[in-house]
């Protein structure tokens, strides 16, 4: 049996995954509007309420604050989508990584695979809320050109931790929990307010702990100009989170798919 490159077997689960989706492009949408409604809604409708609003020290509109949040939101509900409600039907219900397995294709092309794609499509995400927040001129800095590399930084994270959740899943019900986890992180990841308003207790530090919490940190100071040693943390924080992910991705797929 032929082998092929990592790159070459990457580049042929994306090119699946792009010729089956492109047809249910409309589901791509969802990803991206509700961050979009959440920044019209809150940080340009509650916006208008706040006369003043300080970052780093800085006055910035309210919603130049929230509007980096959902930029990050974004990526993450792209990775989480894909690498969890996809990855489980094709998982358990399609067999599609059994026959993946046929060829040469290996456990650790299937996981750098659909995590990749997992990524493009946080980053699909990000890139047109990027284009709307330029639009509507909510970005101050040119710092902002790397937003766009963060967010796929922040779909590669969390593409690998949730798919290697994935595989301990064992029926739909479970998704449960992931809502249970997707929610607290969205509204309490300094997203609507600053982490100091948590003061200087146990409370703060558990959400400057959170992944979500890195990725809106680096999002906003990249978008803002406001860059700090908090930004060099995010990054290293969301890059030991993916490459840990991704190597439990790949032990999983050969306990369930190499017995």
């Amino acid at each position: 049996m032929s082998t092929l490159t990592p790159m070459q077997a990457v580049g042929a689960i994306t090119f699946r995954n792009y010729t089956t989706y492109k047809r249910y492009w409309k589901l791509f949408l969802t990803g991206f509007l509700e961050p979009l409604f959440y920044l019209f809604s809150i940080g340009v409708g509650v916006g208008q309420l706040i006369d003043t609003f300080e970052f780093h020290g800085e006055v910035i509109p309210y919603a130049d604050f929230v509007a980096p949040a959902m930029l990050a939101a974004s990526a993450f509900n792209g990775a989480m989508l894909d690498s969890t409600y996809n990855v489980f039907f094709k998982l358990k219900y399609d067999k599609l990584y059994d026959q993946m397995l046929a060829t040469p294709l290996t456990t650790g092309d299937v996981a750098r695979g659909e995590i990749l794609w997992g990524q493009i499509r946080g980053a699909s995400y990000s890139a047109m809320f990027l284009l709307v927040m330029t639009a509507m001129g909510m970005v101050n800095s040119w710092w902002a050109v790397l937003a766009l590399p963060a967010t796929l930084l922040i779909g590669f994270a969390f593409s690998a931790v949730f798919m290697a959740w994935t595989t301990y899943m064992k029926s739909f019900q479970d998704f449960d929990k992931i809502t249970l986890v997707q929610l607290p992180l969205f509204l309490f990841s300094a997203t609507f307010f600053p982490v100091e308003a948590f003061g200087d207790g146990v409370l703060r530090w558990v959400v400057e702990a959170t992944p979500l919490y890195r990725g809106v940190v680096l999002c906003r100071e990249l978008t803002t100009g406001a860059v700090t040693w908090e930004s060099a943390v995010s990054v290293v924080y969301l890059v030991a989170m993916g490459v840990v992910g991704l190597l439990v991705v790949r032990r999983r797929l050969d306990a369930l798919l190499r017995t």
